[in-house]
């Protein structure tokens, strides 16, 4: 059964968009893309999860990562 969001599409999508728009007016290729998201995921766990449930919230959201790219 899918998850529901909180966030509507329009939210979500302005939000991707405006990352994208980062990325792309600075130029970054894949790989300084991927360690700039890579940061930001590290810094939103190690300053908005509590570290009682980071561990199992950074694994629950590898899982997931893990099954978008596979299915693409």
């Amino acid at each position: 059964m899918p998850q529901q969001s909180r966030y509507s599409n329009k939210e979500f999508e302005a939000a991707m968009q405006d990352v994208f728009d980062a990325l792309e007016k600075n130029n970054a290729n894949r790989d300084l893309s991927l360690m700039v998201l890579g940061n930001v995921l590290s810094n939103i766990f190690t300053q908005h999860v509590a570290l009682e449930k980071r561990e199992a919230m950074v694994e629950q959201f590898c899982n997931v990562l893990k099954r978008a790219v596979k299915g693409n």
